[in-house]
């Protein structure tokens, strides 16, 4: 198993990074929220869970060895394979997902693109108590009247972190801010990985 990569980040793509390691670019798929604490040319370490399938050879990789035990634990749920398991931690970080599963938070759950309201019932029963308990307050994760929405901040990041200048990304965060508000009034969250790709059309559009 690699249970880590570290070196230069030699490239960074919508869903993953390539780190050079030993001289060997290892392309390493992630969530956006990884990916925005990233920058080309710059050091990086990243924990990650090899998926080994009869055709190909997939690195998942994450910004802690926390995130990277919640990968692996949702797997062991039915239906839940690392691409569920990705999006899952792209929506929700693993504290988020403790205490949703632990508060039986359904919403939370449905709120991950892929999954609907069995599969979020499902989901519950089969990992009450394999995720433990959140070990930090959630809550600063919500959005604050008085400030910006989190998952603005995120977008931001990630699209900075591509390489795009800091007056693009913020018009391409208002440009799908329509799209994040009828999720959130959906009862929802704002999903990120869907608005990243949305984002990064609307700037090749003005190219």
């Amino acid at each position: 198993m690699i249970a880590f990569v570290s070196g230069p980040v030699a490239a960074l793509a919508p869903t993953l990074a390539v780190i050079e390691v030993g001289g060997v670019g290892m392309a390493v798929q992630c969530t956006p929220n990884t990916l925005a604490g990233l920058r080309t040319g710059e050091t990086a370490r990243l924990a990650t869970s090899l998926v080994v399938r009869e055709d190909s050879l997939t690195l998942y990789g994450f910004a802690d060895d926390d995130e990277r035990q919640v990968f692996e634990l949702l797997q062991t749920a039915s239906g839940v394979g690392p691409r569920l398991a990705q999006a899952m931690l792209g929506v929700h970080s693993p504290d988020a997902l403790r205490l949703a599963v632990e508060s039986g938070d359904e919403k939370a759950l449905t709120a991950v693109p892929g999954i609907g309201k069995k599969g979020a019932q499902k989901l519950l029963l089969e990992l009450k108590g394999k995720l433990g308990a959140p070990t930090a307050v959630v809550g600063a994760q919500r959005a604050v009247a008085s400030g910006p929405a989190p998952w603005t901040e995120q977008l931001s990041a990630a699209l900075i972190g591509l390489g795009y200048a800091s007056r693009d990304a913020e018009e391409a965060v208002d440009a799908v801010t329509p799209q994040a508000e009828a999720a959130i009034a959906a009862g929802g969250s704002a999903p990120v990985p869907q608005l990243l790709r949305a984002a990064l059309q609307s700037l090749n559009r003005t190219r």
